[in-house]
């Protein structure tokens, strides 16, 4: 008997292969955090509470902009209700990634935003800062609510002692945001008990994000 076709093969082989990025390099662990991408009126999104490496192509869930799941034998992210928010109010964004990324949380233990200090950080969130959102509760609506107001213009956000969300207009971008945004925190956190850390000019920052726009095609 031939194999039933599931709904969104590549969208789904995409989202779990950016899952196990997001493991190898360090930014989530098991199955904290969710990885989603949107087509047309659906949203293809990790599972609740299971191992990404225990994963298959099958296991992803595809859900519609209300929330009713369409495929799958999983339950959806717990926090997709946030997501469905980001997506509903941002019809830009194509994919979003959240996860609990600790160097870039810790900067939400000490500020209320992470400023441009290197070039990798700007031209991969496309902005001169990455704001700190108020604290949202893992799995409410006010975690997409509190990304969709603080995002100004970024594709970043580090939500207040829980983690970090990154938006794109794919996958690739969502997962540029997060990585670089971990290592610019990494080195805010190292140079700032040595004195306060150097910010980009605006005129260094806008060539950073002017230079990244071709940067995948």
């Amino acid at each position: 008997k031939d194999k039933e076709k599931i709904m969104y093969e590549n969208e789904k082989k995409d989202v779990l292969e950016t899952a196990l990025k997001l493991i190898e390099c360090d930014l989530i662990k098991l199955s904290a955090g969710n990885v989603s991408v949107r087509t047309g009126d659906h949203v293809v999104v990790t599972p609740s509470g299971k191992d990404y490496k225990e994963l298959t192509p099958e296991d992803i869930v595809v859900i519609d902009l209300k929330g009713n799941k369409i495929e799958g034998k999983n339950m959806p992210s717990l926090d997709s209700i946030g997501l469905l928010y980001i997506y509903n109010n941002m019809p830009e964004v194509k994919a979003a990634i959240h996860t609990h990324q600790p160097y870039s949380t810790a900067i939400s233990l000490i500020a209320d935003k992470l400023p441009g200090i290197l070039t990798t950080l700007i031209n991969a969130v496309g902005s001169q800062v990455v704001y700190v959102t108020p604290f949202a509760p893992a799995g409410r609506i006010e975690t997409g609510i509190v990304t969709v107001e603080n995002l100004k213009g970024s594709r970043a956000v580090i939500l207040r002692q829980h983690g970090v969300m990154t938006v794109g207009a794919d996958l690739t971008e969502a997962l540029y945001a997060a990585v670089y945004l971990e290592e610019a925190s990494k080195a805010y956190l190292a140079a700032k008990p040595l004195g306060e850390p150097r910010v980009l000019t605006d005129e260094q920052a806008r060539e950073a994000i002017d230079i990244f726009k071709d940067y995948h095609k």
